[in-house]
């Protein structure tokens, strides 16, 4: 029989196990995960002015941009150059990610391994980097490397390049449930045989003028100018909308045997995944969360656990007053009585959202939650909303066992994904 007989047989017969074996993130609390952990366990906040560009003339004039990133540290000069920042983000994440797991592509098959990385809006830097060469100085100053920098699958394509991966490789696009949807699919493709080891995760650097005038005129931001450290208050009676931030989160996925095999250390397992869509409007969620309740559902059976066996969930929790209702009303639909019981953060109160990466940089926070059995905390929680009205580990983080785990994302299009996460026992 030969050896693709045999994989496929292997697929028909059993569903593997993926562990997590290696973490990388770019964010707004700093370049790498130590400093980025260290500041979520702190409960600091990465908001403050902008110093990308000048904001003077918007009305919201803060986001979270990436802290203490020289790109000629990670980079020669010719690659800053042909490198949209999106994607240098995704190849920095992906090499911590990479060191972290103790890889050594030489020693494993290529040829199984891939990678899944995407971006809910891509190259923006470049995009309008290069709209303002055509307008000023006509289409023959325009970059030849304009497609290759601002396309959706540059970081999935770049990373393979990089790291010489020939296995599955794609990008996904889904607003900001993109890193779920790329965690979630490499997951699939290692339990199924495809793959036996996935890089995973999203990347965004839409912190730019025009990105930000969109969101501005869309009135989704919130307007604290004043204290921008305050502004993100998910489940605050008191929010104004969300903080646009920057970075990327990526995870080093594998199949346990494979992991094994190699001597990896291993933070957790990946267990379940589930994916829909609200089908109701373009931008505003389902009011009554009916597909971020089916989402959450769909994870907790795919990781073939009941529900009271989840203790914490890192909510999607973006701190606007449609989304924190509706993820409060769905976490309680589906959990009933045990939804007083669990421990519900969110992140984005430190680091912003983060867009296409949010996904990927909170499956990290949650990795790391189960490895150090820690609550990581809400910050900003000030005023109770009498309609969100569960343990959002207000302000300080807190020690807690967690057996399983949800991250949730959600995203402008009605996409919803969750990914549940266990505490590895062998």
């Amino acid at each position: 029989m030969s050896s693709t007989q045999n994989a496929a047989g292997e697929r028909q017969r059993v569903l593997r196990r993926v562990v997590v074996t290696g973490l990388g993130a770019v964010t707004p609390l700093g370049v790498g995960v130590p400093a980025f952990w260290d500041g979520i366990k702190k409960g600091k906040s990465g908001a403050a002015r902008i110093s990308l560009f000048d904001p003077s003339e918007y009305p919201v004039q803060f986001g979270c941009e990436v802290k203490g990133y020289d790109p000629e540290k990670h980079f020669d000069r010719k690659e800053v150059r042909h490198l949209d920042r999106t994607v240098q983000f995704a190849l920095v994440a992906s090499e911590e990610a990479r060191r972290d797991a103790a890889l050594d592509f030489d020693r494993v098959d290529r040829e199984r391994c891939g990678a899944i990385v995407g971006s809910g809006i891509g190259g923006l830097w470049t995009i309008e980097e290069e709209t303002r060469t055509l307008i000023a100085k006509g289409m023959k100053r325009v970059s030849p490397f304009f497609v290759p920098m601002m396309m959706l699958n540059a970081a999935s394509g770049q990373l393979a390049i990089r790291h010489g991966l020939k296995g599955p490789n794609l990008a996904v696009a889904s607003a900001c449930a993109t890193g779920n949807h790329a965690i979630g699919l490499a997951l699939q493709q290692i339990r199924h045989g495809y793959a036996d080891l996935m890089i995973a995760g999203g990347a965004e650097a839409a912190l730019t003028p025009i990105g930000l005038a969109g969101f501005c005129q869309a009135r989704a931001l919130s307007k604290r100018n004043d204290a921008p450290e305050k502004a993100s208050r998910p489940f605050d009676k008191d929010r104004d909308g969300f903080v646009f931030g920057e970075g990327a989160g990526l995870l080093v996925l594998e199949d346990l045997e494979h992991a094994k095999k190699r001597g990896a250390k291993i933070y957790c397992e990946l267990a379940g995944f589930g994916q829909t869509d609200d089908a109701f409007h373009i931008t505003a969620p389902d009011e009554q969360g009916d597909g971020a309740y089916r989402a959450m559902k769909v994870a907790v059976e795919d990781a073939a656990a009941a529900l009271r066996d989840v203790s914490y969930i890192n909510a999607h929790g973006t701190s606007t007053e449609l989304n924190d209702k509706m993820e409060t009303a769905a976490i309680k639909r589906l959990f009933g009585e045990h939804a007083r019981k669990l421990a519900v953060s969110s992140t984005k109160s430190q680091v912003g959202h983060l867009l296409g990466a949010a996904a990927g940089v909170e499956a990290v926070v949650t990795a790391l939650a189960i490895r150090d059995k820690i609550a990581p905390p809400t910050i900003n929680q000030e005023t109770p909303d009498p309609e969100c009205d569960l343990d959002y580990v207000p302000n300080e983080a807190r020690p807690l066992e967690i057996d399983l785990a949800l991250s949730n994302s959600f995203g402008f299009g009605g996409h919803n994904a969750c990914v549940a996460l266990r505490k590895f026992t062998g």
